[in-house]
């Protein structure tokens, strides 16, 4: 399972290589943004201290990302409470 809102943004910026590229980071980083916390990831979550490199090569890229995208969903309990 890919979790969320790593999934998308890693997609919409061109894949695992193209984002830790542009992060500085192994591609092994990256793979666990998307995994969950239970199997060793960060459970969608991309740490913040990369927001800037990723929103920046959105922008030069012409994918238009919001800084709100980078928000984790609500655990599944939390949805629809």
């Amino acid at each position: 399972m890919r979790c969320e809102p790593a999934t998308s943004i890693v997609d919409r910026l061109g894949g695992l290589s193209t984002v830790a590229e542009i992060a500085g980071v192994k591609l092994s980083t990256v793979q666990r943004w998307r995994m969950p916390k239970k199997k060793g990831g960060t459970g969608g979550v991309i740490p913040h201290w990369h927001f800037h490199k990723l929103m920046d090569a959105a922008r030069s890229r012409g994918v238009i990302i919001d800084p709100s995208e980078f928000a984790p969903a609500p655990p599944e309990a939390e949805v629809g409470a």
